[in-house]
């Protein structure tokens, strides 16, 4: 059975981190989670430790889940650490115990502290998870999700792995990217066949960009944005869809209501208004 526990509180995307104080014994002004002696299936003790390191009450998080322990070093000694995940309901903190300082971070930007107790970024992945981009052939983006999802369903040598990745997002307006989440970058290699024994490389797909990925970086890609965004009268643009496909012309108007735009043409006879589906305008040189 595990003797010690690593809790990590999450506060809507962010994640907290204790700084140790300078004077303890292990890792003194480490990052680390919340670190605690006892049996972590004592749910009553694990609570209790969370809201004399933190100041938070017991009513103000719950628990998710508990992963499997790991064995760490120390100091000279060997102790067997199980990670535990807790959502928070406020960020509002005070230090205490072995801990001087705390700070909410993203997920992502776990493994940017410099000094930190071990396997820290590892840990919070065993109860939680982290985003992964792939680098995909242009245009090839769903063809690669679909292969992912197809691999993810099978009964071969990916099983292992399949409880390791949650989900593959695949924005419609991203060309050359796809996001995985899982739980390790480990299990994303092998995936699409970049490490491992016994696994086809991935079709169209590139490699998995280094690292955990902060979800602040992400996230803005995943949010729908309008087909006029970005799109300014007097804009010079391509329209890239429809009967006019490759004309060059200038916007005159854009009604954000209707997600369209009017443009003219520069190449007509005579300049005539013609009225496009924003999503088949390319904007080739922004108003000054």
């Amino acid at each position: 059975m595990s003797e010690s526990f690593t809790v990590y509180l999450r506060n809507e995307e962010k994640v907290l981190l204790m700084q140790r104080a300078d004077g303890v014994s292990d890792f003194p002004g480490a990052w680390d989670g919340i670190y605690g002696l006892g049996n972590p299936e004592d749910l009553d003790s694990v609570a209790k430790r969370i809201e004399e390191c933190t100041g938070i009450s017991q009513d103000d998080f719950e628990f998710v889940r508990t992963g499997t322990a790991r064995g760490l070093e120390y100091g000279n000694r060997l102790n067997d650490v199980t990670p535990i995940l807790c959502i928070c309901k406020t960020d509002n903190v005070v230090p205490g115990t072995l801990y001087k300082n705390s700070e909410w971070v993203d997920p992502g930007r776990i493994k940017e502290k410099e000094y930190s107790t071990p396997k820290l970024t590892e840990m919070y992945g065993d109860v939680a998870s982290y985003l992964y981009i792939l680098k995909t052939s242009i245009g090839q983006e769903q063809n690669v999700a679909k292969e992912i999802r197809a691999r993810l369903s099978g009964t071969g040598s990916l099983l292992d792995i399949q409880d390791e990745i949650f989900g593959v997002l695949n924005p419609h307006f991203m060309r050359g990217y796809i996001f995985v989440e899982a739980s390790a970058l480990h299990h994303v290699e092998k995936l699409i066949g970049r490490v491992g024994i016994g696994v086809t490389p991935l079709k169209n797909c590139r490699k998995v960009l280094p690292g955990e990925s902060p979800l602040e970086d992400v996230l803005p890609y995943l949010e729908p944005k309008a087909a006029t965004s970005g799109i300014e009268e007097g804009s010079l643009c391509e329209i890239v869809g429809g009967a006019f496909r490759g004309q060059n012309a200038r916007v005159i108007r854009v009604t954000e209501s209707k997600e369209e735009v009017t443009v003219e043409l520069f190449e007509a006879a005579v300049p005539v208004a013609l009225t496009v589906r924003a999503d088949q305008v390319r904007v080739t040189q922004r108003v000054e």
